[in-house]
This record gives structure tokens, C-alpha cells and sequence, in this order.
């Protein structure tokens, strides 16, 4: 059975320099508490791997906008201003992926596949110091694999054993992300008796996630 832990129980095993995936959209379907508990934690010199870097104040916004973050592997940051400042500073060092392809590097990851051939960035800076092959007389951009020590991720519903099922957009990243990690550590909006979930709506099983966040009681 999974063990529901404290917030602050799980982001201590994050250690400086450590690499992270995080899930969400915008900020849209990630994990808030872990981020936030993660801020408070001072931890600095974070690589994160995400779609995007959020807003300021918002989702991995916080951790932008507090300094703990020295690279980035997104594919966009053109909704957080701070990150495009720190990027021209030289603060932060920021690798910008195609959408599609940051996805599909996360999913090798997590499939054990060796890369993935893509037609999307060849000939553009994408592509620079990166591997092409030719198949059929056709060039194919190779994108490796992105491994991470841990992946933090938000589910819709969780139950005991730690399978994990999804809602809307934060399907996109969340699962491919809990495959590629050293580390899987959750946080859900609701926690639900062992046999609460269909077979069908368990996307990510319980077999893999490391840590399961206990939900907060308002009292």
C-alpha cells in the first residue's frame, strides 16, 4: 500500500542540481503544493523539463521568479517575461524544444526507446548540433531521450496503491513524465479507497509512483 506523506516529507529528497519534470500546461494540471513546498525549500541550481515555464507567480513560475532554476528544456516561454530576462542574462540556460518533440523525447525516455526520428526543426536552430539520418532518401532530425531524477506530477484522483488517473490537459504531460523519472512523486485532488477506480481510467499504475501526497484537510 502506498503511504500518503507530508508535502515537505517528499520535496527534502530533492537535492541541489537535481533534474525534474513537471507536469501542466500554463500551470493548468501541476503539481501546486510540491512547487510551492519546493520554493519554501530553497533548493537551487534546478534543471526542469516542462512544456512551459507558466507565468510569473504562477505554477513553475514561482520557481523562476525565485532563482532556483538554472536551465530550462521547454517548449515555449513566451508567457513568462522572467524567464525570457534571465535567459538574456545569462542566468538561466534555456533549450527550446518543439512541442511535439519534447513530448516525444519524455516518452522515449520512459519506453526505453533510443530517440525518436522527427521531421520538425531541421534546418532551423532546433536542430543544431544534432544527429540527422537518412531513411528513403529523406533527412530525419534524431531527438534523444530526456531522463529526469524526478518527475512531480498531479493527477485528478488517486487510491492507496498509488494508481493515478487524469482529467482533461493534464493527460498530456503528467503520464509520459511519470514514466521517465528515477523518482515519481504525486499529489491528487482527491485519494480514494483501493478499487475506487476503474481499471479503464488508471493511467499511470501504482507500481510506479514512488510517493503519494496526502490531501489536505481544511479544518
Amino acid at each position: 500500500m502506498k503511504i500518503a506523506k507530508h508535502v515537505d516529507e517528499i520535496i527534502g529528497y530533492i537535492l541541489p542540481g537535481s533534474t525534474l519534470m513537471i507536469g501542466g500546461f500554463m500551470g493548468v494540471g501541476s503539481p501546486h503544493r510540491m512547487i510551492n513546498a519546493l520554493v519554501k525549500s530553497g533548493q537551487a541550481d534546478l534543471t526542469i523539463i516542462a512544456n512551459d515555464t507558466a507565468m510569473p507567480g504562477v505554477g513553475i513560475g514561482k520557481l523562476i521568479s525565485s532563482g532556483q532554476v538554472s536551465r530550462v528544456i521547454t517548449s515555449h516561454i513566451g508567457l513568462n517575461p522572467e524567464t525570457q530576462k534571465k535567459m538574456f542574462a545569462g542566468e538561466i540556460e534555456v533549450e527550446l524544444v518543439p512541442q511535439g518533440s519534447l513530448a516525444e523525447r519524455i516518452r522515449c525516455a520512459g519506453y526505453g526507446l533510443g530517440g525518436a526520428l522527427v521531421k520538425t526543426g531541421l534546418g532551423t536552430l532546433a536542430a543544431e548540433n544534432k544527429s540527422t539520418v537518412m531513411i528513403n532518401d529523406e533527412t530525419w532530425l534524431l531527438e534523444l531521450p530526456l531522463f529526469a531524477d524526478f518527475a512531480l506530477i498531479h493527477a485528478h484522483q488517486a487510491d492507496y496503491f498509488g494508481n493515478l488517473s487524469y482529467q482533461l490537459t493534464a493527460t498530456n504531460f503528467n503520464p509520459v513524465m511519470a514514466m521517465a523519472a528515477k523518482k515519481v512523486f504525486a499529489e491528487a485532488n482527491e485519494i480514494l479507497p483501493v478499487g475506487m477506480i476503474t481499471p479503464n481510467d488508471v493511467t499511470t499504475p501504482g507500481v510506479i509512483v514512488d510517493e503519494l501526497i496526502a490531501v489536505e484537510r481544511i479544518s
